[in-house]
């Protein structure tokens, strides 16, 4: 029997996902609408409930040997979280064309 997990947003994560729809919305409102619903079903969909460890870990992470951080993609966005025990903590959603190792990393690492 698989194991369900439950999901929490994390403030920061919430307010990059209100970011991009706004960003998105100031050019086409039915877009913005359209990767918010694509965004947050990824999130909640069976992936994360179920089967997080199917992420990938960051790779910029990975390369500074931390481990403990998976993504999910939806291109161009990537969403990052974290698994504990029975709960995975979204942290961020990030836009892939950034400096992502940087955001990481400061985010992260820096202001636990």
């Amino acid at each position: 029997m698989s194991h369900k997990y439950d999901i929490i947003w994390a403030g920061v994560a919430e307010n990059d996902l209100k970011e991009i729809v706004e960003y998105i919305a100031t050019e086409s409102p039915a877009n913005a609408l359209k990767t918010l619903k694509k965004i947050k079903q990824k999130a909640s969909s069976s992936s994360l409930y179920a089967l997080p460890e199917r992420g990938r870990i960051v790779p910029e992470l990975k390369d500074q040997g931390i481990l403990i951080y998976r993504e999910l993609i939806i291109p161009p966005w990537r969403i990052i979280y974290r698994i504990s025990e029975i709960k995975v903590y979204v942290l961020s959603v990030l836009d892939a064309r950034q400096n992502v190792e940087d955001i990481l990393l400061e985010r992260l690492i820096y202001h636990k």
